[in-house]
């Protein structure tokens, strides 16, 4: 047997540059699915970002990941083998939170993590007597095989992995509906083993939480301690509550923290689900992270129904007075399947319900009606907001800030490198077609 694994693109456009955030990361999806695979399966990787995909090659099987914006493109790819008659099965967040969807463009979906039933799935397809929905729990089994990413050209920047899920229950957010506000520990002997087997040392632990259970972090921050590595990753503010837990952060190498604040606005805060929070309390919290030695990449989001005009100049000089590493101004997006979604359906205020299939959809648009601007209105100020962060007078400012808060030159480095490439790539990204262009989804 042999299987074909797919990463999707946002899309494709023959000829021209495509969006490239993320994309030469390495997609550890694929390498954990590499490990659940028997030695006696064959195995092929087509990671559509960065490379072409050969739809002649043959397989047995195509198992491709997706989440909201690559769903599309999903579709599309699947189509193509499903004209030679070669099954399809997709999974991932979107898969999750949109099974009888996808169901409308593959043979079979895995709802949830593979690792439980991946073996089962596999045998299925073997006897060709396979079934339409999988439904997978959460939990480790296995350290991920990266030998699939064989000579392709991804990030020295290591990728890994230590829980899944978070435990708060932000309205928009498709990571709490998927794992049900629960956070998922995994076993940290396998962390320190997977670190000590890579000949890396500069690390991107890709949970959406990393501090949901302080307890186990600051062990996790412990036992990693001695491995002399150093990582980024992402969290709440709330792990500024915490004294014990940011000294570990820092002991353990941690250089920058991706944090989502959201919004400045209390209502705004309270109805998303985060009433915990409040501008005040923001700014003490940011201080002490900063006093540990530690820097923030901090995330805004708009179009809340508390939002004005006022919101988005606020903001930006909260971003600029603490001088964060870098600063996301973007607009929200009502992912299926949320809490979010289903409110702004229910009040009539989705331009479409589907908008991440809709083939006038761009990447940037305002798929929803805000409450006190329009979309228009909604997306230019984000720009603008973009703009003002990234002006060099700020970037230089922020870089001299970094070097009284951290002294580590391979990270002024990266600091200039990423801010000059955010700086120019605020609009970049705009415009561009979710999909394959303008081309309709498969019938």
């Amino acid at each position: 047997m042999k299987i074909t694994f797919i990463l999707p693109a946002i899309g494709k456009k023959t000829g021209k540059k495509y969006i490239r955030t993320w994309q030469q990361i390495e997609p550890l999806t694929m390498a954990t699915l590499k490990a659940l695979t028997p030695d006696d399966v064959e195995t092929e990787f087509f990671d559509d970002r960065i490379e072409l995909i050969d739809y002649n090659k043959d397989t047995d099987l195509v198992a491709l990941s997706s989440e909201v914006y690559t769903a599309k493109r999903a579709y599309q790819i699947a189509s193509e083998f499903q004209k030679r008659d070669i099954p399809v099965i997709i999974g991932g967040y979107h898969a999750s939170l949109c099974p009888d969807e996808v169901l409308e463009y593959a043979d079979s979906v895995l709802v949830g993590n593979a690792e439980q039933v991946w073996a089962e799935i596999i045998q299925d397809f073997k006897r060709g007597d396979y079934k339409k929905k999988y439904y997978g729990e959460t939990g480790f089994s296995v350290l991920p095989d990266r030998s699939i990413y064989q000579d392709k050209k991804y990030s020295p920047l290591g990728v890994l992995e230590t829980g899944r899920g978070c435990n708060f229950n932000c309205e928009f957010c498709a990571i709490t509906t998927v794992y049900k506000q629960n956070y998922h520990c995994r076993p940290i002997e396998d962390i320190v083993k997977e670190i000590k087997e890579s000949d890396k040392k500069y690390f991107f632990f890709v949970d959406d939480n990393i501090v949901a259970n302080p307890a186990y972090a600051i062990k996790l921050f412990k036992a990693i301690t001695p491995l002399k590595i150093k990582w980024t990753g992402q969290g709440t503010l709330t792990m500024a509550n915490n004294n014990e837990l940011l000294k570990w952060m820092k002991k353990s190498g941690c250089e920058v923290i991706l944090i989502g604040y959201e919004s400045l606005e209390e209502d705004n805060l309270k109805q998303m689900g985060k009433a915990w929070s409040t501008e005040l309390k923001m700014d003490t919290l940011t201080k002490k992270i900063h006093q540990a030695g530690i820097s923030i990449y901090a995330t805004f989001l708009f179009g809340f129904d508390y939002d004005t005009a006022e919101s988005f100049e606020r903001t930006v000089n909260f971003a600029l007075k603490h001088d964060f590493f870098f600063a996301a101004f973007n607009h929200l997006l009502p992912l299926p399947g949320t809490k979010l979604h289903k409110r702004l359906r229910e009040e009539g205020r989705l331009i479409k319900d589907k908008w991440w299939l809709d083939s006038r959809y761009k990447y940037g648009d305002i798929p929803f009606i805000p409450k006190n601007m329009s979309p228009e209105e909604l997306k230019s100020r984000c720009t603008k907001a973009r703009k003002e962060f990234f002006k060099f007078s700020s970037i230089i400012k922020r870089s001299l800030t970094l070097l009284k808060r951290n002294l580590n030159p391979f990270l002024y480095i990266i600091f200039w490198d990423l801010n000059l490439k955010l700086k120019k790539e605020v609009e970049g990204k705009l415009g561009l077609p979710v999909g394959r262009g303008l081309d309709e989804l498969p019938k």
